[in-house]
């Protein structure tokens, strides 16, 4: 009798697992597919995932979507992306996982990735793989958004999370209002072009600049005690700005430290001929830094061998910098160059090397979207790497 009530119990158990299950959406149902990408989110259940085909003559469909459910949208043909006009907005939810791969939105400003509101009890997750987009606004609280290998054609807000490999016209960390629950780990922007500026604006959480091709590095807040860093990147600025290329004003009472490192630097003198401005309660440090500019300097900052009116050559169509910028920046062991020389100022440097994620494969994508890797391996170390990684 227990033997027979056993198998009950585990046969009932095994009937009420959920599964995940694959949605296809085709042009006009074909196949018996959904026909609208609505109609398969409205189908699906957590976990699911949604197979778009793109149209064959390029077309879009053409709805507004609301995401109230984890999902996961992807292309069903290889490296090709399936077109949505519409704004694809986010209600969120606490563990809620919100991912696209090869999503288009057209070249029209008014179609956006947004995040409605802030998240409450809980964390609302939004993946970005491999996408074309207008604006991305995620910057609600208690919001995680991770975004790689994409091109946006206008602005990237986000409150919390890790961008990595993308081109922009300009990126910030800006939260709408603080989390009220936070995620372990630090904001991340490493490996990306930003044709105006990359920024700073929010006030949870420690942020990290790694390696970036931009015009201007701007923090306009900071967490309370917080260490943060602008290491590695190219800053170029051709047409001349209201403020310097490095630029930390903050005025909300917090504190915190920022180093500022191994940076390469070239600006046409506007407002002010200043490289680096500090106005605040932010602890700076600047060292290593190069510029082809005369170096001057404005506000409190802790200095050491920074350089002015060095020769180097800057292309923002290509993304690259040549001369004097190599083996400049700081000579330590742990900000090596991958070919194990000393560091490069600027994007190419160190090991968060631009390399890492650019250039794009064949599929024109990058394959690489994080890496968490030591600086230095000494013979006492264990040899810990992780990574994450798609190619569809």
């Amino acid at each position: 009798m227990k033997k027979q009530l056993l198998l009950m119990a585990l046969a009932g158990f095994i009937t009420s697992m959920a599964y995940a299950a694959d949605l296809h959406v085709r042009n006009l149902g074909a196949g018996g597919a959904y026909p609208t990408v609505s109609a398969a989110i409205t189908a699906a259940a957590n976990g699911d995932r949604i197979i778009i085909q793109p149209k064959t003559d390029g077309s879009a469909f053409v709805e507004n979507l609301t995401i109230n459910k984890s999902l996961t949208f992807v292309s069903e043909n290889i490296y090709n992306k399936y077109f949505i006009k519409g704004t694809i907005n986010i209600t969120p939810s606490a563990g809620r996982v919100v991912t696209f791969n090869n999503l288009s939105s057209g070249n029209f400003t008014i179609y956006n990735v947004v995040v409605g509101t802030a998240t409450t009890g809980g964390r609302t997750t939004v993946n970005l793989y491999n996408c074309y987009l207008n604006n991305v606004d995620t910057a609600q609280a208690n919001t995680t958004t991770n975004m790689s290998g994409c091109t946006v054609s206008g602005f990237v807000y986000f409150s919390h999370g890790r961008i990595t490999g993308n081109r922009t016209q300009s990126i910030t960390a800006y939260n709408t209002s603080a989390d009220s629950v936070f995620a372990t780990d630090d904001i991340e922007i490493i490996g990306n072009s930003a044709d105006f500026s990359i920024t700073n604006q929010q006030s949870s959480y420690n942020f990290k600049m790694y390696n970036n091709f931009t015009s201007g590095l701007y923090t306009y807040a900071i967490k309370n005690g917080s260490t943060n860093e602008m290491i590695n990147n190219t800053v170029y600025q051709p047409n001349g700005g209201d403020v310097a290329p490095i630029y930390i004003s903050v005025n909300e009472g917090n504190t915190g430290t920022l180093a500022i490192m191994n940076n390469a630097v070239s600006f046409v003198v506007a407002q002010t001929p200043s490289c680096i401005q500090s106005n605040g309660f932010v602890n700076v440090t600047a060292s290593y830094n190069v510029f082809t500019n005369t170096y001057v300097s404005e506000g409190v900052t802790t200095q050491n061998n920074n350089t002015g009116n060095v020769n180097m050559n800057f292309d923002n169509t290509y993304y690259t910098i040549t001369g004097m910028n190599v083996n400049a920046g700081n000579p330590a062991l742990i900000y090596t160059d991958l070919d194990l020389t000393r560091n490069d100022a600027g994007h190419y440097g160190g090991s968060n090397s631009w390399e890492n994620y650019w250039p794009a494969d064949g599929g024109g994508m990058p394959q690489v979207n994080y890496l968490v890797t030591p600086r230095a391996i000494l013979s006492t170390s264990t040899l810990s790497i992780n990574g994450s990684g798609y190619s569809k």
